[in-house]
């Protein structure tokens, strides 16, 4: 059984920095995309940053956010910096089955729980 655990939500300021884990077991990723979605309240899920061998990002955020992965590790990372309120989400990491860069959430076959991201101003 696939699953995604991510980790280091919290609570943050704005401007302040946040690293968040997705660590993936049940099977390897390594040549397929693993990407970074968020839903905020009210609105729908959007892509954040994908990564197969390089990362690629939602051109808004690409200055701020940066994703990386350790295939020995089966886990992929997104860095924060420069945190905003509007940045306040539900994070979700999530795993391709298929060849390429993956921006559509309907491309992606596993998905973890998420987990919260909050900026305060």
């Amino acid at each position: 059984q696939v699953r995604l655990v991510e980790s280091g939500g919290g609570l943050v300021q704005a401007g302040e920095s946040l690293t968040l884990s997705c660590t993936a077991s049940g099977r390897t990723f390594g040549g397929s995309a693993m990407g970074w979605f968020r839903q905020a309240p009210g609105k729908e899920r959007e892509f954040v940053a994908g990564i197969i061998w390089t990362g690629y990002y939602q051109s808004s955020l690409k200055d701020r956010f940066t994703i990386s992965r350790d295939n020995a590790k089966n886990t992929v990372y997104l860095q924060m910096t420069s945190l905003k309120p509007e940045d306040t989400a539900t994070y979700y990491c999530a795993a391709s089955g298929a060849i390429g860069a993956r921006t559509d959430p309907h491309d992606y076959d596993y998905w973890g729980q998420g987990t919260q991201v909050t900026v305060s101003s």
